[in-house]
């Protein structure tokens, strides 16, 4: 076998097709197979509050949960799990139930009797984690192996029993000290945590097994989900189903972008069987954040153009010894980790440029100074100045209309080709032309010119005039239904004849509800992102009928914000702050939702700072592995404070922890003061 084939990890990367997981059984809900992927949540009232929990479990269902998830991280709530069952049974609820272990394999033994599924998470079942670098031989890490399935053992045993389910969740920040001396911290060392208690599972032939690989960490999440469904075809393990989420994704806009940045790109090509999607804020309101990014793929395999297969690429490459056209040569990204595609730079893209935001300004009805705030560039008619904040586009399309005062510095214009002759080919313009109107330009701007391309238009004819013009730079666009992979099939084909040319991401999308949007072109954008392809992104949407420039300028702030945050959450460009804030739950030790906003207010300027927000030490230093800092409850008042996973202060009064945060930026010569909008733009 070639070393290409281990980059299968899908059904296709050209046709949407599901993997087929095995079937699980979760009470009277399976999932896998052919059942449909389903939708799940985890409470935020104490487990000891029986009918607060009832209630918010009632209400999840009814936003349209169809598991439910309840911590369990002692012996007395295990216990009460078993009256909440109890009083959802009487009033008719039959939603499964599932139990939520960290550190007590005891209440694990104990909920396995009483609900429908277990969780366990393998950093933390049997290892305490101390953030030590250990050193084990062969025969010393074989031993903790043993440990590990003695300590395993009795609730594999009782989950065979009482037909239990489980799921074995990795997730990145709390890999075992052990794990991390041998693999790092790594998408393999998440992938071999799970595999190392999926292993005793087997050998116990226990198979009713849920799998999941989350990290906040949208690139890390992916390649660990990816390299997990590769390493259990390699083993000949069990295709068991995928648990999919992004944890401690955020709120509000910021949350709904990660979360389909990393559950879409999987979705796309077939992964997937449970989705959570976790933010901070009520339970409810996650239930339908998921269905929407489902939904999208209930007919996408009938509506789907054809996608040229990868084989073809390779009639027109030098031939590999030993490996026919249709194996995996023709895959030139490693899925596994991430590398950014090799371009050359034309004016500021590609290159190690970050990827840059054009935006679509054609269709204003007029544009004048102020309208340019909606692409994030400010004008303060009082001192006759553009101030650019840090969402400030860094290219405009205007198309047939050039605007018709001075730009602000920075800000390039790209107009249509015609409009760009009939101006007299202005060098502070850039055309965009046609592929067809391309291949016979007599004038061509002497420094960028922006080509529409899709998959069918790269002829070889179309390559190779790409691979001559050092100018060009491609627009890539479809109007495929799977359009995320067929826009990555046009980069895998670029790649294969070795074009180099920067490469914009276009995605237009109809009229539709602003969260459809927001979840689509995260997911389309994102995953080409999250493998190294793109330089930039240009986002649009079809014609408003009847829309005035209020409603236009609107949209056009939206998805110029959009673009931004996508660009953060693939981790490629880093424009604002970013908050790792988990989703609360019993374990919860203050209030997420209003902190997280408290913390948000005061500190949503700093530009690229990663700060982490934890109800409870399980959540902790480990969960927010990415952060800069970190916001920890530690006790009912009580926070603790961490630079990076090392804490620095260990028990805050809560009504001074922001304060004390904000200290320790200070300290760190990470703050800034807050500029107010009048300042910026001098009023």
């Amino acid at each position: 076998m070639s070393t290409s084939a281990f980059k299968i990890y899908c059904p296709s990367l050209t046709e949407y097709k599901r993997r087929e997981a095995r079937v699980v059984n979760i009470g009277d809900l399976p999932l896998g197979g052919s059942y449909p992927i389903r939708v799940q949540s985890m409470t935020t009232v104490d487990t000891m509050d029986t009918m607060g929990s009832v209630e918010e479990t009632l209400r999840m269902v009814e936003a349209g949960c169809e598991y439910v998830r309840i911590t369990a991280p002692s012996m007395k709530e295990a216990q009460n799990l078993l009256e909440i069952k109890k009083e959802l049974r009487k009033r008719g609820c039959e939603v499964p139930l599932i139990a939520d272990i960290h550190f007590t394999p005891n209440a694990a033994e104990l909920a396995a009797r009483i609900v429908e599924k277990v969780r366990v998470n393998p950093g933390n079942y049997v290892d305490k984690k101390k953030f030590q670098v250990l050193e084990y031989t062969d025969a010393e890490y074989q031993a903790e192996i043993e440990r590990i399935r003695e300590r395993f053992r009795p609730l594999v045993q009782i989950c065979k029993e009482y037909g239990t389910a489980m799921r074995i969740g990795t997730n990145h920040g709390s890999l075992s000290d052990r794990i991390l001396s041998r693999y790092g911290d790594t998408p393999l060392g998440m992938v071999e945590s799970a595999l190392e208690f999926l292993r005793i599972c087997e050998d116990e032939n226990y198979y009713n097994v849920v799998l999941s690989m989350k990290a906040s960490n949208t690139q890390v999440m992916v390649q660990a989900y990816r390299l997990l469904v590769q390493k259990l075809a390699a083993e000949g393990l069990q295709p068991y189903p995928l648990h999919l989420g992004v944890t401690e994704a955020g709120e509000a806009e910021d949350g709904r972008i990660k979360s389909a940045v990393g559950i879409g790109t999987l979705l796309e090509d077939g992964l997937g069987d449970t989705v959570r999607v976790s933010l901070t804020e009520p339970p409810e309101a996650e239930a339908p954040v998921a269905r929407m990014l489902i939904d999208r793929y209930t007919n996408r395999a009938a509506e789907a153009k054809p996608i040229m297969p990868l084989a073809a690429d390779a009639t027109n490459r030098a031939k590999l010894s030993g490996i026919s056209e249709a194996q995996e040569q023709n895959i030139p990204i490693d899925p596994f980790q991430y590398h950014r595609r090799h371009s050359h730079e034309v004016l500021n893209l590609g290159g190690q440029n970050v990827p840059r935001v054009l935006a679509d300004i054609s269709r204003l009805p007029q544009l004048e100074y102020a309208d340019l705030r909606c692409v994030g560039h400010l004008y303060s008619a009082f001192l006759d100045k553009f101030q650019m904040n840090d969402l400030g586009a860094d290219f405009i399309y205007t198309g047939q209309r050039p605007v018709p005062f001075m730009l602000p510095n920075g800000l390039k214009e790209l107009v249509d080709y015609s409009a760009w002759l009939d101006g007299g080919k202005r060098e502070d313009h850039y055309p965009v032309l046609t592929q067809s109107e391309y291949a016979v330009a007599a004038a061509k701007h002497p420094e960028a010119n922006f080509v529409f391309h899709n998959l069918e238009s790269l002829t070889t004819a179309a390559l190779e005039q790409l691979r001559l013009d050092r100018t060009a730079v491609v627009i890539l666009y479809t109007d495929n239904a799977h359009a995320m992979p067929e826009i990555r099939r046009a980069f895998f084909r670029l790649m294969n004849f070795g074009i180099t040319n920067p490469v914009i991401i276009n995605r237009q999308y109809p009229e539709q509800a602003p969260e459809q949007t927001q979840l689509y072109a995260a997911t389309d954008v994102g995953g080409l992102l999250l493998d190294g392809l793109g330089d930039g992104v240009v986002l649009s949407t079809e014609k408003l009928p009847d829309a005035d420039q209020a409603t236009w300028l609107q949209r056009l702030d939206s998805l110029n914000q959009l673009s931004f945050g996508i660009l953060q959450a693939a981790r490629t460009r880093m424009s604002k702050t970013e908050y790792i804030s988990c989703p609360s739950c019993g374990r919860t030790l203050f209030d997420l939702p209003e902190t997280t906003a408290m913390i948000r207010r005061r500190t949503d300027h700093l530009k690229g700072v990663k700060i982490g927000i934890m109800g409870c030490i399980v959540n902790g230093p480990g969960e927010m592995a990415d952060a800069d800092y970190g916001y920890v409850g530690v006790g009912r008042g009580k926070i603790a404070l961490y630079r990076g996973q090392e804490v620095i202060k260990k028990s805050v009064p809560e009504e001074a922890a922001v304060d004390e945060l904000i200290n320790l930026i200070r300290e760190d010569g990470r703050w800034v003061e807050p500029v107010k909008l009048e300042e910026q733009v001098g009023a």
